[in-house]
Parts: structure tokens; sequence; C-alpha cells
């Protein structure tokens, strides 16, 4: 008996009509960022696990998918080694390659190989599939596609007010009504800095960032078993949870922080990055969320987490700014900000609201009937210049039962349907069917490019 089919767990296949759906949001993004100046690159779907490691903290480091060396790994590796209880260690002598965690390391990487060139700021997207060792649930996939847009080579802050500005052309153009938290890992290391736990930072911030997730009380009981003592936490609370006006908020860190030169730096990118933003009449609202920590350890200034109005599903797009990730390539003091879309999270949302536009329900948007060789010849020509016109077209294959293409239009929701037999190859008309109303007439070739275009 046949095995039957499947796939890894977190991943999807998609149907035509999911595509279609999908290619719409991945068009959107696009047009946006190419308004915006930024330019595309890809780079491979495995990167050296040397370039991955390390990048993305320890928690990180779990989810990246290795791959095994090709050919018989096992014979290059030295018996004693099998006795080695270090898993770990192990996998290192028998894979050396992974799947990308992210877009932002490979193009770190990217960067400092192609430095020669590249012209500084380098504004680029990108548009491919990551895969992560997660546990699958609504939302979260092991495969999933990102949509990033980064500047590179430039400290300038106006690149977070224009990254900010994108998504909120972004998500205005795919009618997903949206809020952006905004906070800085500066201010972050002066909170940890007041509590005094500054050598805590990554345990703190790892920590704030699953509240949304798990709870205050959980993330309490997470930064005590990193060994946050009690009175670091009691200080701590008041902070994250600080809520009020963003004057409020700002006048309250500033007490507070008012002894850390790096917490007070991180206010001070924070202020002049929302005092932009005020001018700027954004339709999505925007404000300063200190429990915003996004748990990767290479970001070092501004963070940046968008969230759905109407659909409970985390984030659908975030970032931030990182001020040496080339550094670890051999490229220092280069400053990098971007931020990332989820597609797969937006594709959700927007089936959710049933917010897609009609117009990608179908591909093809006029179809020939075949009534026989002779007719199927006469549509062939006639089908040419329909394309020409930039209306998509296609002719059944086969002259079966008119009933039978009918349904195959219907299952395809292609909107029209064009019949043309011996009598209107005579007549040099065609016979054009509404599938949606029912209606038939009888239009030239002209009318019919005319009332489709």
């Amino acid at each position: 008996m046949a095995q039957k089919p499947s796939i890894p767990k977190g991943t999807r296949d998609f149907s035509p009509e999911e595509m279609t759906r999908r290619n719409y949001i991945f068009d959107t993004v696009k047009t946006v960022f190419r308004l915006y100046g930024y330019q595309p690159i890809e780079t491979p779907a495995m990167e050296n696990l040397s370039t991955l490691m390390g990048k993305y903290g320890e928690e990180g480091d779990k989810l990246l998918f290795k791959v095994l060396n090709s050919g018989d790994f096992l014979s290059k590796i030295p018996e004693d080694e099998f006795d080695d209880n270090e898993s770990a260690r192990f996998s290192t002598l028998i894979s050396e390659k992974g799947l990308k965690y992210d877009l932002t390391v490979p193009f770190a990487r990217y960067v400092v190989q192609h430095r020669n060139d590249i012209n500084f700021p380098f504004k680029r997207y990108q548009i491919q599939p990551v895969w992560r060792a997660d546990r699958p649930q609504k939302g979260r996939y092991r495969e999933f596609f990102q949509c990033d847009v980064d500047v590179i080579g430039s400290n300038s802050l106006l690149n977070e007010v224009e990254l900010i500005q994108i998504i909120d052309e972004v998500f205005k153009r795919l009618k997903i009504k949206t809020e952006i938290k905004i906070n800085n890992r500066k201010i972050l290391a002066g909170i940890a800095e007041f509590i005094g736990e500054a050598e805590r930072i990554i345990d703190i911030t790892v920590a704030i960032d699953k509240l949304d997730k798990i709870g205050l009380e959980k993330v309490n009981d997470e930064l005590k078993t990193k060994g946050i003592p009690e009175a670091a936490l009691n200080k701590l609370q008041p902070i994250i949870l600080l809520e009020g006006s963003l004057k409020n908020k700002f006048a309250k860190l500033s007490e507070v922080l008012k002894d850390s030169e790096v917490g007070m730096k991180g206010i001070e990118e924070a202020k002049t990055v929302m005092n932009q933003l005020k001018d700027l009449n954004l339709e999505t609202k925007w404000d300063l969320d200190l429990t915003l920590a996004r748990g990767l350890n290479y970001y070092t200034g501004a963070i940046i987490e968008v969230k759905a109005k109407d659909v409970e599903i985390g984030s659908i797009c975030g970032g931030g700014r990182y001020d040496d990730l080339t550094g670890i390539f051999g490229l220092p003091d280069i400053s990098g900000v971007g931020i990332s879309f989820g597609a797969d999270r937006i594709y959700d949302v927007m089936n959710e609201q049933n917010s897609f536009p009609d117009s990608e329900k179908f591909a093809t948007k006029l179809m020939f009937v075949n009534f026989g060789e002779e007719e199927a010849k006469h549509c062939l020509k006639l089908i040419s210049t329909v394309r020409e016109k930039g209306i998509s077209a296609e002719l059944y294959p086969d002259s079966a039962k008119t009933k039978k293409q009918m349904n195959y239009a219907n299952k395809k929701s292609i909107p029209f349907v064009a019949l043309i037999g011996e009598t209107e190859m005579k007549d040099g008309i065609i016979n054009l069917k509404n599938m949606q109303s029912g209606e038939q007439k009888p239009v030239s070739l002209e009318k019919l490019i005319s009332e489709l275009s």
C-alpha cells in the first residue's frame, strides 16, 4: 500500500487562489519599497553556520535548522567523538550549514562581501522565505516569508522615520488597521542600570519581550530563574508598566534614568524620531511602549513592532537599529536599521477580515469556449490580440460539452466567457457572457477589449 504523502509540520502548500492573494501582498509591499528608493537583492536559502550562530541569542540558536553535510559525513568523525554526550558540539562536526533564520544577518554578510560594489547608504529590500524550528501554532510557522527593507551605512534617525512611513503606507494600501509600538534598546539598557542589573540586559530584554504572550507573572518568574533579585524586580515593574501621555512617559523616564548616560541617549533618540512623526499626519497610531524589547541580540537603538488591531495574531511587522552587525564579519562601524513584514501573518489577517480585493480571486479574466478544431483555430488568433492588450485569457483545450466548459469557468471564478461558433465566425462577432449576471450579448473584438480593459 502506497504511503500517504504529507509535508513537514509548520509548512504549507498554497493553492492557486492563495498564491494569487499572497502575490497581491508581495506586489503591494514591493511597490511601496520601490516608491521610497529601495533596491532588491536575494541571498541563498542556506548560510554557513558560522554566519548564523551567535547572532540571535541562545534561544534563537536553538531554533536554527541545521543541514547535514553531504556524502558519508560520519566516516570523517573520529570514533572517540561518538562517545561525547555534548550534542551541540557533535552537531558542528556533521553540519556546517543551516537554513537562514532571518534576512538581516545574511544581509549583513552580503554587505561585507560586496562592500566594494555598494554605494552607502545602501537601501535594499528582500522578499524570501526563512526557517525556524519553532512549535507550530496559529500565526507561527516553521517556513514563512519575510519582506525586509533596510538602510545600512547611515546613523541618521530620519531612516527610522522613513521606515515608519513605509509601515503606514503598506498597511494603508492593504487596508489593515494597525498600531505601531516604538521603544529603544538604550532605554532598556538604562533601565537595567537603574535596577542594578546592567550585566543582565540580555536576560531582561528576552523575558520582557514575552510579556504579551505569557503575562507579567511568568515574566517575573523567568527573571527570577535568571538570578534577578526581588528588589530589582520591584524597581522594574512600575517602569515597564508606565502609562499616560507621551509627555508624561518621557518626563518620568528622564527622572528615573537621569544618572544613566545610555538611558538618556535612548530617550533623546526616541524623542527625535517621535517629534518628526508628529508632523507627518500618519493614519497609523503609534506610541512609546517600554514593554517592547525585541528579543534579538543585535538591536542597539530604536525598536519597532506592529500589531493588527482587529485580529489576535501577534506582531505582523517589526525591526530596529543595529549599530555594528557587519563588525562581526570584519566591517566595523557600519550602522543599519530595518523592518520586516511577516507576509504569512499579514495573509492570515487579511483572510480573516475578508479584505482581499475581488479582482484577486481570479487569474483568468476571459475564457474562450472550444467548439471544435476550426473554432479553436479562429479563437487562438483572437486570444493573441486580447492578451496583447493586457487581458488574461485562455482557450479551453478540449472540445468538451459546453456545460463542462462552463463549470470549469465557474470553478476558476473566470468572470467572462466568449462563445464563438460557426455563425459568429462568419459574422465576425463574439458572444460575450458575464458569468456573474448571466447576461450574454454579441460584441466586436474591439468592443470586447474596451469592456474588459
